[in-house]
């Protein structure tokens, strides 16, 4: 997404990112952390775990429902 600019629909495209940073990840023995930012709702959450992020980020998903604790459980599945 562009930064800055809450409510942006997830890219797609930034699953593929993230495999390929797991699979750097593994190969290299790394720890590092994969973190994922930008359209982050209960689908796409999944969708970015099952891809392999570790951290995700969500604000409109959160802060536009009047749940915000139902709204993180739905996210965290």
């Amino acid at each position: 997404v562009v930064p800055g600019f809450g409510g942006q629909g997830f890219i797609d495209t930034s699953l593929a990112d993230v495999e390929k940073a797991v699979r750097f990840r593994e190969k290299q023995r790394l720890t590092f952390a994969i973190e994922i930012d930008g359209g982050i709702t209960p689908e796409t959450a999944r969708r970015a775990r099952d891809a392999g992020a570790d951290i995700l980020v969500a604000g409109t998903a959160i802060f536009r429902t009047p749940d915000y604790g139902a709204s993180i459980q739905a996210i965290r599945g």
